[in-house]
């Protein structure tokens, strides 16, 4: 029983970090637990922590080794943590400590019955389905812990009065917030959440530390996980303007549909006066026909119709059709995440030749398509906080156009998650679009190591290298390129993920 109790502990250190990782949603624990212990040699690890259940009751010393089995693996989900080390909170240690009371439950049950030996191995395996119970037992109590600083937060909103700027999507959120606070900062004061803070712990920090006396403007990104949640964030941060930038897969693992999404997102619209959308989006089309009849006013914007309220097409910015400026040549922005901001700056009352002038220095988000020089000489195309099949595409086209005649063309990715049934079609889709642009495809990870390779070589053409790590990606692209070759670092996944 001791052994099991010990494992336990051990396995609860793995899988409470993955809980954290996973922003403490319930289930996400067990699933990732059901894709480590499928690869590999972690198969023979659960055998022997289940046969340990099975036979610990006749023969302890199987107790013994399956505990060992449980708390060593699975292997490659450390307990500490490469890339995100596990961070005592508060909201962990209440966790924790629901998830104890939940462990040693079920084995006092056992040991009632006089199973305790069977039964503290069992519960050693079961972790992640514990933490997953703690989890949502939880849940109700964190919400209530949450509403006094969603209180102070609502508050501070009236108290100082800002018009507030709304920014959801399936992806573009960030561009588009870091966009439409560049054009504004000019002629307003203005304040945006930080990167990430778009979850309703995220929002209140953001208001009740960020935004200070004076500020005209707060922009907002908002995100969800599914229906309700922002309607949640509306309630007490009402957004004046309302942007949605795009429909699209991303957390298709969650909401099942896109057309779930649709109705997630558009959730940021229901108090405001202004609704900005990108019309080239198949889903957002057909939204701004039905808010505009609903009389809502609606900003039109696109990237291939020049008849839009705004739109930027081959790098020339169009109000009302008529050009007011241009983007930097050869830069890396969205155009329709810039038409957007244009369209916020403009309805908020920044001038359009302030606007055409902002233009010319907009900032380039952390992490996306940014361009860098490697100590060996080589380009470094650094897009690692994307997860999406369009803005990846998008990030092949870019790594075209830096690439040099004979150069080697590489790019590095684990691959796109939370694409749900489309997962695996999506990146073996990608996978066959790099392998005809590039000469090496270097896999990250196991997530969609299958997808991405049987894509890559379905297409032809590049050479597929697999790794296990970044780092080991890192120092693969270190030794193997030179001056004139071009690396595209598409997508990166915490360590959590196998």
């Amino acid at each position: 029983m001791l052994a099991g109790l010990a494992a336990a502990g051990l396995a609860g250190l793995r899988w409470l970090r993955v809980a954290q990782r996973e922003h403490y949603l319930a289930g996400s624990v067990t699933r990732f637990a059901v894709r480590w212990w499928a690869l590999g040699a972690n198969r023979l690890l659960l055998v022997a922590g289940l046969l340990g259940v099975l036979l610990a009751e006749r023969a302890p010393l199987a107790g013994v080794v399956g505990s060992v089995a449980v708390a060593t693996g699975p292997f490659g989900l450390a307990l500490r943590g490469r890339t995100a080390p596990l961070a005592w909170t508060r909201r962990l240690r209440t966790l924790a400590a629901i998830w104890v009371v939940l462990q040693v439950a079920m084995v006092g049950f056992g040991a009632s019955l006089g199973l305790a030996a069977p039964v503290a191995v069992l519960a050693a395996v079961a972790v992640p389905l514990l933490i997953d119970a703690a989890l949502a037992i939880g849940a109700p109590l964190e919400n209530r812990l949450a509403v006094p600083y969603v209180r102070r937060a609502s508050a501070r909103l009236h108290e100082v009065g800002p018009t507030i700027v709304g920014i959801t999507g399936s992806y573009g959120k960030t561009s588009t917030k870091a966009y439409v606070t560049h054009l504004v900062a000019a002629t307003k004061q203005v304040v945006p959440t930080p990167r990430s803070f778009n979850n309703r712990a995220g929002l209140a920090r953001a208001v009740n530390e960020q935004l200070a006396d004076g500020t005209e403007v707060f922009v907002a990104e908002m995100g969800t996980y599914g229906p309700g949640e922002i309607a949640d964030l509306v309630e007490w941060c009402p957004p004046s303007i309302a942007v949605i930038t795009a429909i699209g897969p991303v957390h298709l693992e969650r909401m099942r549909s896109e057309e779930r999404i649709v109705e997630a997102k558009s959730e940021i619209v229901a108090r405001a006066h202004t609704a900005v959308l990108n019309v080239d989006d198949r889903w957002l089309g057909p939204l701004a026909d039905r808010l505009a009849s609903a009389g809502t006013t609606v900003r039109r914007c696109s990237a291939v119709d020049r008849r839009a309220d705004v739109a930027v097409i081959r790098d020339a910015v169009l109000v009302g059709g008529s050009a007011i400026g241009r983007l930097p040549e050869g830069g890396a922005a969205a155009p329709t995440n810039v038409a957007c901001a244009v369209a916020v700056a403009l309805d908020l009352g920044v001038p359009r030749a302030v606007v055409a002038e902002r233009l010319l220095g907009l900032p380039t988000p952390e992490n996306r398509l940014v361009v860098s020089s490697a100590s060996g000489g080589f380009t470094i195309l650094d897009d690692t906080y994307n997860s999406n099949p369009a803005g990846a595409q998008a990030a092949l086209r870019r790594l075209g156009r830096l690439a040099r005649p004979g150069g080697r063309r590489v790019v590095v990715t684990p691959g796109m998650v939370e694409l749900g049934v489309r997962q695996a079609a999506e990146n073996g889709y990608f996978a066959a679009l790099a392998a005809a642009r590039v000469t090496h495809l270097v896999v990250v990870g196991h997530t969609n190591r299958p997808a991405l390779v049987a894509g890559a070589r379905a297409a032809g053409g590049a050479e597929v290298v697999t790794v296990e790590t970044r780092p080991q990606a890192a120092e693969w692209v270190r030794s193997h390129l030179h001056e004139g070759d071009v690396v595209l670092y598409e997508n990166d996944l915490p360590d959590h993920f196998p």
